[in-house]
């Protein structure tokens, strides 16, 4: 396979409507999408946004071509949707972060990590290594609340838009 360097963008959160747009070219594409947000289901005391509301949200919109997943679902259940996502039934899948590894889906050319300052950057290159599996350019779009980012979160971002080396990032991370 002929890789291509995946593009990492960063976005602030009051763009997602134009993220919206970009999913639309995904689906009339053929191709794949992958939503990552932080939590399962909203909490209280988190204004952090949950992956059952984004699911909800996007549904509205995109229908039957969404689904979800995350780690309180059964294996059965969890297998059933990845299987429908490399077929193509569903192009957006919108998931915590237990796709991080084991996942090989090569039409996956976008992946959308919400709130993206609060992963820490070993978890972002790989999250992002679950585009890029095929020879069609891949991005990677770095969501942030410009409104609660802090310098750390910023320096977190910056440093996974402008490098794609593991061991780099690896090293940053551990600083």
């Amino acid at each position: 396979i002929n890789r291509k360097k995946i593009k990492t963008l960063t976005v602030p959160k009051k763009k997602i409507s134009e993220i919206m747009i970009g999913l639309k070219n995904i689906i009339e594409n053929n191709c794949n999408a992958f939503w990552i947000c932080p939590l399962i289901e909203e909490s209280e005391n988190s204004d952090l946004i949950a992956a059952e509301k984004r699911f909800n949200l996007l549904q509205k919109i995109f229908k039957d071509k969404v689904g979800i997943i995350h780690g309180k679902m059964d294996t059965v259940k969890k297998k059933n949707i990845i299987n429908k996502f490399k077929n193509k039934e569903i192009q957006i899948l919108v998931s915590t972060t237990i796709i991080e590894v084991g996942i090989d889906i090569p039409a996956a050319t976008l992946i959308i990590i919400e709130e993206s300052d609060r992963f820490g950057l070993s978890q972002l290159h790989q999250l992002r290594g679950r585009v890029g599996r095929s020879d069609i350019p891949s991005t990677c779009i770095l969501v942030y609340n410009d409104k609660k980012i802090n310098e750390i979160g910023k320096k977190r971002i910056q440093i996974i838009k402008n490098n794609n080396d593991g061991f780099f990032i690896a090293e940053e991370d551990s600083k």
